[in-house]
């Protein structure tokens, strides 16, 4: 092997983990779309981690950082609930990372729901901003939304909005099942 090739990042060679906060008012459940010029798209609130940044502490911090919902606001703890392995290729030159997705459950009251945010603003690397808008949606009816990570069938599934999992890994998110919105 040469050298160029040893210093070639590999795909999936990195890992990463990102933390999501499933937040529940009842049974809805807070999602946040992104429009672009040639789609529209979901993700779940949240974010990767920081270095050293404990899970619990990184899903809090990306709350009030995406919601602008304090710990103290929160009806419950957040409770883990799933885990997602994620090896998918994306555009970019930086070869992907592997993702870990750890998925967390809470719940929020009417109230604290009202004052929560609507928009979030995401940096991107020219130092403008993308526009998230904060939907509030039915947590029966999130399996059709192309989401990331695509938890929709699982959200969906759920008896419940606070009913028990019964299977804490869920399939691994891959080329073979996922294309890249």
């Amino acid at each position: 092997m040469n050298t160029t090739e040893a210093q070639t990042p590999q795909p999936f060679s990195r890992i990463k983990v990102r933390v999501t906060g499933l937040v529940f008012c009842g049974d809805d459940v807070a999602l946040l779309r992104r429009d672009r010029p040639d789609s529209v798209h979901y993700t779940t609130i949240g974010g990767n981690v920081q270095d050293g940044e404990d899970y619990r502490a990184a899903v809090l911090r990306e709350l009030e950082e995406e919601l602008g919902l304090s710990p103290d606001l929160a009806a419950t703890e957040p409770e883990l609930i799933w885990i997602a392995d994620s090896r998918i290729s994306r555009p970019g030159p930086t070869p992907p990372p592997r993702k870990f997705h750890l998925i967390y459950r809470l719940h929020v009251t009417p109230q604290v729901r009202a004052r929560l945010a609507t928009q979030e603003y995401d940096e991107l690397p020219d130092g403008t901003h993308e526009v998230g808008t904060i939907e509030w949606h039915d947590y029966r009816k999130v399996d059709g939304l192309p989401l990331f990570p695509p938890i929709g069938r699982q959200i969906a599934e759920l008896a419940t909005p606070t009913a028990p999992v019964r299977r804490f890994e869920l399939e691994p998110i891959t080329d073979q099942n996922y294309t890249w919105i």
